[in-house]
C-alpha cells in the first residue's frame, strides 16, 4: 500500500509517496467491523492474505442500531472459532469495539 506523507525538509514540508504495509495488516490483532457485500461481520482480525481475511470469535451484525452506543443492537456470534471473508466481497473495513 502506498501512503501519502509529510516529509521535513530542510526549507519547507514536502508531501512525499512511501511504500509501507499498511491497510488491513495494520489492524491484525485487534477488533474489527468488516462491511461486506452482503453481511456485516464483527471479529478479531488474526490473518489476511491475499484472497481473504480470518475473523476469530466473529459474528454478524444483523442491526447496528446507533453506531455511537457501546453494543451491537443485534449481533449473533457464529457457532465457530475462527471466520473467514473473501477480500473481494469485503467493502470497507475499520477498528471498533464493540
Amino acid at each position: 500500500m502506498k501512503k501519502l506523507v509529510k516529509v521535513p525538509a530542510v526549507t519547507e514540508e514536502k508531501d512525499t509517496i512511501i511504500e509501507e504495509d499498511g491497510g488491513m495488516l495494520e489492524l491484525l490483532g485487534k477488533n474489527v467491523c468488516i462491511l461486506a457485500c452482503n453481511y456485516i461481520y464483527y471479529g478479531k482480525l488474526v490473518g489476511v492474505n491475499g484472497s481473504c481475511i480470518m475473523l476469530e470469535n466473529a459474528g454478524i451484525v444483523y442491526s447496528t442500531g446507533e453506531w455511537s452506543l457501546p453494543n451491537w443492537k443485534d449481533f449473533q456470534k457464529l457457532p465457530t472459532k475462527q471466520v473467514y471473508v473473501k477480500t473481494e466481497a469485503i467493502e470497507s473495513f475499520f477498528e471498533v469495539n464493540k
